[in-house]
């Protein structure tokens, strides 16, 4: 169903739609630094789904030298289970492939089992734990990884 909403890069005129998201969403929201920060880093990728006019979601990732991360992704609770976060996710990765990553990580709650398995069915793979990564409320992240086939 993803094939009905367009992509593309998140604007700043995006921002006040995407908090909006981001707050209803997210147990630690990002601020509007943080998105402002991310969308103005040359190192940054963003992509949003869209549907008309409607935002159904968003991912953010950064990538270094061969490496890429995905930083926050999210999507409108009335869109979800349309395949939009694993269409992020797939686009996501074929730009952090074209820009040279051979890999790509992320942190995720380890009691968010949705997301895991999200990651999981992309091809994601747990690699670690990092302790207490989260504080509101403290939780570990389970730390996983993907490497991009050339």
């Amino acid at each position: 169903m993803s094939e009905l909403f367009s992509y593309a890069p998140m604007r700043h005129e995006d921002l006040s739609v995407v908090l909006s998201i981001e707050n209803i969403s997210a147990r630690q929201p990002w601020t509007r630094g943080l998105f402002l920060s991310e969308i103005n880093n040359p190192r940054s990728v963003s992509l949003m789904a869209k549907s008309g006019d409607d935002t159904a979601g968003y991912i953010l990732a950064s990538h270094v030298l061969d490496e890429g991360n995905i930083l926050n992704l999210s999507v409108h609770p009335g869109f979800r289970g349309k395949g939009i976060a694993s269409e992020l996710i797939r686009r996501v990765i074929g730009i952090l492939g074209d820009k040279g990553c051979r890999s790509v990580y992320l942190e995720v709650r380890a009691s968010n089992r949705a997301a895991t398995g999200l990651y999981e069915k992309a091809g994601f793979r747990s690699i670690g734990t990092r302790k207490k990564y989260y504080v509101s409320p403290p939780e570990d992240a389970v730390i996983m990884a993907i490497n991009i086939e050339e």
